[in-house]
């Protein structure tokens, strides 16, 4: 146990503390301009708790035993996406499993169930070097992506895609292969937008008819002219510094501010340096699981560094670019840093599975070496 403390990941650890505590000077803003006393921000010290219980929980134990239960957290994740169905929906939408007070978000616990299982499946899978051969994995991110879809919660289903693509090139899956999954999941998109709502339609149209100067916004685009504006408003260097641009309190009014639209929060608050900093250690943070990863020799313990790095990237560049108008509205969070329980706890579990393989580098299921990126 002192050998693991000693060999304590700091280069994970550190970014991560540096990313809840911008997230914790967020939440505190959106108090403010929403004139909540507190509500939010003292709710998340208490979720920034339960995420460490969950951190240690993840970190201390070796990854072995979620590679043997691997089926099993993957199995009880779709337990509980059938499970929000038991429950009134929330502003038209089936995603919380309310236990009095407190409500569980199963979609975000998917994320990392999906991960897991996905690491354990492609650990020892020779056939996927055959086309046929990555069918098995896509089934297994697929049914969790229908169900989340199904909510509905488009952002949280297609974070699982890029994902699942990353960690079968990692695997060795052949490119071709990988190609000819992208032309299919292409090719299907038609059929997504069938299904989609008319809200989750207008949110995309809304990306391609942005007001410029002088003109006014649609209704559907609502939320994504204030993300923007806020940014404007902070300027180069945000209220934190400079005070608030204008007086009107309905200039600062975002819907969702304290967990879809953060990152417009903290453009506003700490202005461009503060949105760099923030990047810049996603950045850190996604290199230094993918450092994790190259370094271990389990096979498993790799993949599952380079899933949890994936799921991080994918969600950071989803959020962001949706805040500045370079992607759709999706409803995505951002990772460490949005207001949430169920957020902060999965990326709590995300973070120690990380700690956990950075503590053990050296093979626990075979001794052969899992194969390098570059084959």
């Amino acid at each position: 146990m002192y050998r693991r403390l000693r060999h304590t990941p700091w280069s994970l650890i550190l970014p991560a503390l540096l990313l809840v505590g911008i997230g914790l000077a967020a939440v505190a803003r959106c108090d403010e301009l929403a004139g909540s006393n507190g509500r939010f921000f003292y709710r998340q010290i208490v979720w920034c708790e339960v995420a460490l219980l969950f951190f240690l929980a993840t970190a201390l134990p070796s990854h072995r035993h979620f590679c043997r239960h691997a089926y099993t957290v993957y199995g009880g994740s779709i337990v509980l996406l059938l499970l929000v169905y038991l429950f009134p929906p929330i502003n038209g939408a089936h995603r919380w499993i309310r236990l009095g007070p407190v409500g569980l978000q199963p979609s975000e616990l998917a994320k990392v169930a999906c991960v897991i299982v996905l690491a354990r499946y492609l650990r020892d899978r020779d056939q996927l070097r055959r086309a046929p051969g990555v069918v098995g994995p896509v089934l297994l991110a697929l049914i969790p992506a229908l169900l989340i879809l199904r909510e509905p919660d488009l952002g949280t289903a297609t974070v699982l895609f890029p994902v699942l693509l990353v960690m079968l090139f990692v695997a060795g899956t052949p490119v071709k292969s990988l190609a000819a999954l992208v032309l299919v999941a292409v090719g299907l998109l038609p059929v997504l937008w069938t299904q989609m709502s008319l809200e989750q339609r207008s949110r995309v149209t809304a990306l391609f008819h942005q007001a410029g100067p002088g003109e006014t916004d649609d209704d559907e685009a609502y939320q994504l002219r204030q993300a923007k504006q806020m940014v404007a408003l902070g300027g180069v260097w945000g209220s934190f510094w400079l005070g608030e641009a204008v007086d009107d309190p309905a200039a600062y009014r975002l819907p969702e501010a304290h967990s879809d639209f953060v990152f417009s929060v903290i453009g506003e608050r700490f202005g461009l340096p503060g949105m760099a900093a923030v990047l810049a250690l996603f950045a850190w943070l996604v290199a230094q699981s993918v450092a994790v990863g190259h370094r271990t020799r389990d096979p498993f313990a790799r993949m599952l560094a380079f899933g949890v790095a994936a799921l991080l990237a994918v969600q950071v560049v989803i959020n962001t670019g949706m805040s500045v108008g370079l992607l759709p509205i999706t409803g995505l969070p951002l990772p460490l840093v949005s207001y949430g329980g169920s957020g902060l706890m999965t990326q709590g579990i995300a973070l120690g599975l990380l700690v956990n393989v950075a503590v053990r580098p050296g093979y626990d299921i075979t001794p052969e070496p899992f194969q390098s990126f570059e084959q």
